[in-house]
């Protein structure tokens, strides 16, 4: 048996006995669905109803404004403005809006003034302006002896149609589930490449900080050992999400009993009624059923095993050259930056423009390729793009790993002093 081969059973075997990593592999799945279940109900509690009360000097909106779940209005007009100000201090009133007289419309508009110790929502404000805004414009024409039945007649109300050139129907908002999809991906990916880069780190430091490294390095190349644990930590990953996949289905499962939906053909029957009531559902269910689904999860293994080895290895040269996981910190932004750049291109360029310079530029780029690509994929790339981002980005890890094993090397034994960028830059030129 290889000395990589034993490093990789040994970091593998030292991850999944390790109690936090046994806890945490069957704690986070509950953890997860725990959270899920009370956001659920959470939501589903009706907010306290506020009360605002309305002083309408004109008697032209007061009846405009109607009660719901969340706010209630009250007609207190006859009541004066600065005793309703008094009752807000106390807590009788949410807010008080204030609609004086005035000369003209255009005077009104100005004028109108809402009063609360608590300043409120854009939305709810927005609304508030909305409803006078509609009641104004409707006395206006009224005013100017305009037909207002002619005129809402008169309104137009455009809904463009979406096709496509081979005359199938397009969808409006399928380009967001589109996102969603590479944005689930993405986002597993820049996850998984934080949590177990780190494990690789503090790995390192760990076996560099008792000394144990100083044994090891004596039997193995300082190469061999940190591909090993690079490798091994992966596999330990690995294991850990199947194991987080199987939980996750068995409590979907246990979910789907408890509310009485049968798995399986009961859940598709009833997607299937649902959908045969409603064409738009049909047309996203077929357009689903269309997605490059193989090609996704395909991508999303390749990526993540390039996109891990890529990173693992920066983590690991950084971990052998620090004594402790505090004096790491200093070079954990310009990681994590690409990370979130990818995030960022995808969700706000990919979206609207997946086949643009940008996008199609960041999914070559190695850094940022394992999260764009996988967002522009469920949009439709051409395999030689796929590829060719592939080969860059495995090619790059290469690179990375040399450069990353010179820091390595010398780092491993280097203690009591913290290093700088420009003293890794120079661990990188020495040959050995």
């Amino acid at each position: 048996m290889s000395a990589l081969t034993l490093i990789i059973k040994r970091e593998f075997i030292a991850k999944v006995r390790n109690k936090s990593f046994i806890v945490m592999t069957f704690l986070s799945p509950l953890l997860f669905a725990g959270i899920a279940v009370l956001v659920g109900y959470l939501s589903s509690l009706k907010a306290d109803v506020q009360t605002i009360a309305i002083h309408d000097e004109t008697g032209l909106f007061v009846n405009e404004f109607k009660s719901g779940d969340a706010f209630k209005y009250e007609n207190q007009s006859s009541v004066a403005v600065e005793i309703l100000r008094d009752s807000i201090k106390s807590g009788k009133y949410e807010g008080v809006l204030f609609i004086p007289k005035a000369k003209d419309s255009k005077s009104l508009e100005k004028s109108i003034k809402y009063y609360s110790d608590d300043d409120p929502g854009i939305a709810f404000v927005a609304g508030l302006e909305d409803i006078i805004a509609s009641k104004l414009t409707e006395t206006n024409y009224v005013n100017a002896k305009l037909d207002t039945l002619q005129i809402r007649n008169a309104e137009a109300n455009v809904e463009i149609s979406l096709s496509k050139s081979s005359g199938e129907v397009g969808l409006k908002y399928f380009n967001e589930i589109k996102i969603a999809f590479g944005c689930a991906f993405g986002y597993l990916i820049m996850m998984f490449i934080i949590i177990y880069g780190n494990m690789v780190m503090r790995s390192v430091i760990e076996e560099k900080t008792n000394r144990i490294i100083e044994i090891i390095i004596s039997s193995v190349k300082p190469f061999q050992l940190m591909m090993g644990k690079i490798i091994g930590t992966s596999l330990a990953g690995v294991l850990q999400f199947v194991i987080w996949s199987i939980i996750g289905v068995l409590l979907l499962l246990v979910a789907a009993s408890f509310f009485g939906v049968t798995p399986g053909v009961g859940v598709s029957g009833q997607m299937a009624s649902q959908a045969s009531q409603m064409s738009d559902s049909q047309l996203y269910i077929a357009e689903l059923g269309k997605l490059p689904i193989g090609t996704m999860i395909f991508a999303f293994i390749v990526y993540f095993i390039g996109g891990y080895f890529l990173y693992s290895s920066v983590y690991a040269a950084i971990g052998a050259a620090v004594d402790s996981e505090t004096d790491s910190q200093q070079f954990m932004m310009p990681i994590i930056m690409p990370l979130m750049l990818g995030v960022y291109i995808g969700v706000f360029t990919v979206i609207n423009d997946p086949h643009g310079t940008v996008a199609t530029t960041f999914s070559m780029i190695p850094l940022t390729s394992p999260i764009v690509m996988l967002m522009r994929i469920p949009f439709g790339v051409p395999w030689w793009q796929i590829a060719l981002s592939m080969g860059i980005l495995f090619g790059t890890f290469f690179a990375v790993v040399w450069f990353a094993a010179k820091i390595y090397r010398i780092g491993i034994l280097m203690y009591g002093k913290k290093p700088t960028w420009k003293e890794m830059f120079k661990w990188m030129r020495y040959s050995g």
